[in-house]
């Protein structure tokens, strides 16, 4: 819906794309194409056998796919075969998708030809296109995915069996300060974190909810898996144990998290009682589980698009006015977000990237983590060393969630401070693990940076204090606890 356009259930789509195989092979395959995907080979340009290969099976999915991967890595090498391609695919010639079966209008097409007509200005356009009904399409963009999580989640829910593994975990989640109930939002959390922290009011405890706000967005989400897998494909060549590190580094994040904050004065006490009543199990109704879908989706749209909308309207702003005003297609380095970002580099220097682009990267992920690859489309990943890379990826998948989840976050918290306190905890805890691994990392490797190495140490003597101190919980019942016992 917030793209060009779709075709209404697939009618149309597979002839469609053998026009295009078919228009790719003839046009966009040219022997200027093939002469410099084959001298990037010989030149032994990352990537450049998979453009090949692509060119010479004629599928231009494939091409598509392997030149937006590695194109920018052909073209610092001296083989761009960008202009060429661009050329083609911006001739008349190209298939149109609406010539083919059933084919539906993006909102953005029928709104771009509606300003187009009231011969709207640049600026406002691009506000309207970029800024607005981009900002919402991000939104709801997610939607689908969240009716299926969450009409899973009502079933499981409903017939009786969330209570149980939240009942069996507790004694395991204890031993880390969670309650066994934080399963839930964690799970829910693997597929967006809006939801996730949602999902924590079914804890009663005020310090477990708190505490199960602040570490539920360390799980990578879904929009987080583009930013790992791209750190993946480009700086480690594809390597299997990249993604599964991401999710047990997210899986450490919350445990430590959970005994470091449970022996801190905010979050130290009596511990509560796991109170959960076990229903038996049964079939529960459709009109059951439509309702609580429905509930959770519209909360979704409601609190995460006011966020986002918001913050995409600031970010397009600061990404297209800069020096010498408005410019759509400006350098991000000579914008607004750009001069920012240059001011602010330094700050990731220990990490391993400053790097203008890395830091609006980082920026831009506080509005959407899926903005993160976007603007990494354009960095050379030649600036990047393998390590700095996951430095990088480890920052971004536990700094602060999007705004999406800041703003659920603050709902949940219904506090200002508790909400400052959450942001600034997750983004410190990241800045300290991202350290931790390119400094530690630098030394392995014999390049050790002496005051970044120090620093380094310095962070993990604090954390295994805090982590290995010991603990000892009040036994102390309270009068309302006494008062139970007794009866």
């Amino acid at each position: 819906m917030f793209g060009d356009g779709w075709h209404l259930f697939h009618i149309g789509t597979s002839a469609y794309n053998d026009a295009m195989d078919e228009y790719a092979q003839n046009f966009v395959f040219t022997d200027e194409v093939k002469a410099a995907a084959q001298g990037a080979v010989d030149a032994g340009v990352t990537g450049a056998e998979d453009v090949l290969g692509a060119i010479e099976d004629g599928s231009f999915g494939d091409f598509d796919e392997a030149f937006s991967s590695y194109g920018d890595a052909m073209a610092e090498a001296g083989f761009d075969i960008g202009d060429a391609v661009d050329a083609a695919l911006e001739s008349d010639d190209v298939p149109n998708p609406a010539n083919y079966g059933v084919w539906v209008t993006g909102i953005p097409v029928i709104v771009e030809n509606w300003l187009d007509s009231l011969h709207t200005a640049d600026w406002l356009k691009g506000l309207i296109l970029d800024g607005i009904i981009g900002g919402v399409g991000a939104v709801l963009g997610f939607v689908p995915q969240m009716m299926v999580l969450f009409i899973f989640l009502a079933f499981l829910e409903s017939c009786g069996y969330m209570a149980r593994v939240a009942f069996i975990l507790d004694r395991i989640f204890r031993k880390f300060g969670l309650s066994g109930k934080s399963f839930i939002p964690i799970l829910i959390g693997t597929g967006c974190g809006v939801p996730g922290v949602m999902a924590s009011r079914t804890i009663e405890n005020e310090r477990d909810r708190r505490m199960t706000i602040m570490t539920t967005t360390f799980i990578p989400c879904g929009a987080k898996l583009p930013i790992i897998s791209m750190i993946a494909v480009a700086l480690f060549g594809g390597v299997w144990w990249v993604g599964p590190s991401a999710y047990f580094l997210g899986i450490t994040a919350i445990i430590v998290s959970g005994i470091m904050l449970k022996k801190t004065q905010p979050f130290a006490g009596e511990p509560a009682p796991f109170v959960m009543e076990l229903p038996s199990y049964h079939m529960p109704t459709v009109g059951a589980i439509l309702r609580s879908m429905w509930e959770r989706c519209s909360s979704f749209i409601k609190k995460a698009g006011t966020i986002i909308l918001i913050a995409s309207i600031v970010v397009w702003v600061g990404s297209v006015f800069g020096k010498g005003g408005f410019n759509p297609d400006m350098e991000l380095e000579d914008s607004i977000l750009g001069m920012i970002s240059n001011a602010i580099k330094w700050i990731f220097a220990p990490l391993g990237f400053d790097d203008i682009r890395a830091t609006i990267a980082t920026i831009m992920g506080l509005v959407a983590k899926e903005e993160v690859v976007g603007v990494f489309g354009v960095l050379d990943f030649a600036n990047l060393t393998p390590l700095a890379g996951y430095s990088f990826l480890a920052f971004n998948l536990l700094a602060a969630p999007c705004f999406a989840a800041i703003g659920a976050i603050k709902r949940e918290m219904n506090n200002a401070k508790w909400t400052w306190f959450a942001i600034g905890y997750q983004c410190v805890f990241a800045y300290c693990v991202a350290l931790m691994i390119y400094q530690f990392g630098l030394a392995f490797s014999g390049a050790a940076q002496p005051v970044g190495l120090i620093v380094a140490i310095a962070i993990l003597g604090l954390m295994c204090f805090q982590l290995f101190r010991p603990y000892k919980e009040a036994t102390t019942l309270t009068e309302e606890v006494k008062l139970s016992k007794a009866k």
